[in-house]
């Protein structure tokens, strides 16, 4: 089982002794890891953990029987706290579930559906439940459901993301304003300055996802890692808000989605344009014309694969580093 990562030098100013974050989950930093699909197994998870975030297993590129041997997994490879993030659009929430409470997960975060659904059983099981939005308004209905802490996600964020197109420096201070659960800030951060600068905002601690793509424990292709580091300004776009709002990378696959916009925006030939294992074939297979590549717009900022915890070292001293200037 691995050690917790002790990186000294970046310890007195992340250790803020009544945060929110810190104190709910149990952990050494507010960051927590995205559970992104195709990336977020236990491998990911459990160094995002033994480096004092917090690991989330993506539960939504995984079979009931793969979830559970992740989970099994990720136990063995630390004694720190870890979760699962729960898509609550998939068709088998109800096994998933099941099998996270006889695993004795502790941890959950939901996003892509109500939240009132399973908030209250899974907290009557003694877990701590999160949950992602992309509106003030839907944090509200967070907030008066029950959840442990809220995740509000901006505009900037790679994958499925809301319809308003409400950047994270707009959507964290009012977000701030309508709740006083602990509050999660995710959607276009990857340095240690972006961290500072969304706690400054009112955040309590950040969700951190493309940075995290690009590292060595990701269980994504190395195909879809070079070319992460190799995307700039632009390279992404928010499309298909007729089925599922998400952002893709400007690839082939998206070029074909563009032809079907031109020539009318049918619903139809969009979901048959989609198919199946799209996302698969593009992040997991490494094809990286004809698949679905889900990145926030923070790519831009990501030049080379690292080891987890080179990735904790650089946010921290970031973060160290950033001076709030004076007007």
């Amino acid at each position: 089982m691995s050690n917790f990562i002790d990186f000294g030098f970046a310890k007195k100013q992340m250790t803020m002794q009544e945060n929110k974050i810190k104190k709910l989950f149990q952990i050494q930093y507010p960051i927590i890891q995205g559970g992104m699909i195709w990336h977020s197994g236990w491998r990911l998870a459990s160094a995002v953990s033994n480096c004092g975030g917090l690991g989330l297993i993506g539960a939504g590129s995984m079979y009931p029987d793969i979830l559970r041997e992740n989970i099994q997994k990720c136990k063995a490879a630390t004694n720190k706290p870890f979760g699962v993030n729960i898509p609550m659009l998939y068709p088998n929430v109800e096994e998933i579930i099941q099998i996270i409470l006889e695993e004795d997960v502790k941890i959950v975060f939901t996003s892509a559906g109500n939240p009132k659904t399973y908030t209250e059983t899974l907290q009557k099981e003694g877990l701590i439940v999160g949950h992602v939005v992309s509106s003030t308004q839907f944090a509200i209905k967070c907030e008066n459901a029950g959840v442990d802490a809220i995740v509000a996600e901006g505009f900037e964020a790679g994958g499925h993301n809301g319809r308003d197109e409400t950047t994270t420096l707009c959507l964290i201070p009012n977000v701030r304003k309508h709740i006083s659960k602990p509050l999660i800030a995710a959607g276009g951060i990857s340095l240690g300055s972006q961290i500072k600068a969304a706690m400054i905002l009112g955040a309590d601690g950040v969700q951190i996802g493309s940075r995290f793509a690009a590292t060595e424990e990701a269980s994504s292709h190395n195909n879809w890692k070079e070319k992460i580091t190799q995307l700039q300004e632009g390279d992404t776009h928010l499309t298909l808000k007729e089925l599922a709002p998400v952002r893709l990378v400007k690839n082939k696959f998206f070029q074909d989605l563009e032809n079907i916009y031109n020539s009318g925006r049918n619903p139809d030939e969009l979901k048959t344009a989609l198919g199946r294992a799209r996302a698969k074939k593009g992040m997991f297979q490494g094809d990286l014309e004809e698949g679905e590549l889900e990145i926030g717009q923070c790519s831009a900022l990501i030049d080379s694969i690292l080891p987890v915890e080179k990735v904790f070292e650089k946010l921290l001293m970031e973060f160290n580093e950033t001076k709030i200037p004076e007007l």
